[in-house]
């Protein structure tokens, strides 16, 4: 699942594809992330002993992001519905009500 927010043509473009899983949930669990741009490629990846599945899928995501040292176009490609989910749709309202859930819990990832 790729999405395309507002891109600037003028940056690069890094194509990042991500994948989390877990033994039990919780359980150790992985994540790994690779990214590509113009004829480069970098892959990245790491674990927890005591986590969730949603957490690694994030975390293949947030580490990937957190690799980028200057403005790019970005496209993310995952298979994870929540992390889809939550940097398209859920983040708005997440923002407007200060970081909690529609329960008014806070947002546990």
């Amino acid at each position: 699942m790729g999405r395309k927010a507002q891109a600037n043509k003028n940056f690069p473009c890094v194509k990042i594809f991500t994948d989390g899983a877990c033994s039990g949930n919780p359980g150790p669990g992985g994540w790994g992330a690779i990214l590509r741009w113009q004829n480069e490629e970098r892959e990245i990846w790491g674990g927890e002993l005591n986590t969730t599945n949603n957490r690694m899928e994030l975390l293949a995501a947030i580490k990937a992001l957190d690799k980028l040292n200057y403005p790019t176009q970005v496209y993310i490609y995952t298979d994870s519905k929540y992390v889809k989910e939550g940097i398209t749709n859920w983040i708005k309202s997440w923002k407007k009500r200060n970081w909690k859930t529609a329960s008014k819990k806070p947002v546990k990832n």
